[in-house]
């Protein structure tokens, strides 16, 4: 599956020009579907401020989240790079201030991810270990793991993910584990706690039971570190895209 060709099209929704591939069953994992619009004969106020529509008070449609409102409070326009948006469109408050933060991602940990780390990787419960470079697929969709043998992890089957740290206060476990993936002080990129490894559980394609990787900073520890940061992030994201 992953040796898939990225191609892509550009094509014209009523929210604007978007750029999304060829085959629809390859979407990034972090994509959004565009929301339906609210009916305009179901909307004759604005859905944030109330102020009724007339012949001056145009309908505006958020583009993230379909809703109605009025000029002044879905003005702003700001990138949608979860929806494959090309140009920047226009946005409610609410969802302005979710896009903000998810381009960060895009612009950022995206590409950390992408550029990959190096790692002690092991399999299961096997007392055997493999220095391995990790790195996200170009079209999102896989981790991908090279040493001496190499295999894949595809993002959509991880069910859970803990991230291991160092500099915890005394007492705390140096494990963390994040299920529902909440806001948390301990991982980031220069905060006080580092990440130093990760242990994933996903279902492999075509089986039902769950695996473990467990995967350990070996010596370009900063690197790593970064990685498995953008990683807490990217499958925070996941987990959140679950609900929307």
């Amino acid at each position: 599956m992953s040796s898939v060709p990225d191609g892509k099209k550009l094509v014209r929704s009523p929210s604007g020009l978007r750029m999304v591939p060829e085959n629809g069953a390859f979407n990034s994992p972090f994509s959004l579907d565009e929301p339906q619009w609210v009916p305009d004969k179901e909307c004759s106020r604005c859905m944030q401020c109330d102020t009724k529509f007339d012949f001056i008070t145009r309908k505006h449609h958020c583009r993230r989240c379909g809703r109605c409102f009025c000029d002044k409070c879905c003005s702003k326009k700001v990138a949608l790079p979860r929806m494959c948006f090309v140009d920047p469109v226009r946005q409610c408050a609410e969802c302005g201030l979710v896009s903000q933060k998810e381009s960060e991602f895009y612009d950022k940990q995206l590409k950390v991810l992408m550029g990959g780390g190096t790692f002690l990787v092991t399999l299961g419960t096997s007392e055997k270990s493999e220095s391995m470079a990790c790195r996200l697929s170009n079209n999102h969709r896989y981790l991908f793991l090279d040493g001496e043998s190499h295999f894949e992890v595809e993002l959509s089957r991880i069910s859970s993910m803990q991230v291991l740290t160092e500099g915890s206060p005394p007492g705390e476990n140096d494990i963390h584990t994040y299920t529902s993936l909440l806001e948390n002080p301990y991982i980031s990129e220069g905060g006080s706690s580092r990440a130093t490894g990760m242990i994933l559980h996903y279902k492999a394609a075509g089986s039902r039971d769950l695996q473990q990787l467990r995967m350990e900073a070996t010596d370009d520890k900063k690197t790593a570190s970064a990685w498995l940061a953008a990683m807490h992030k990217a499958a925070k994201l996941l987990y959140e895209s679950r609900d929307q």
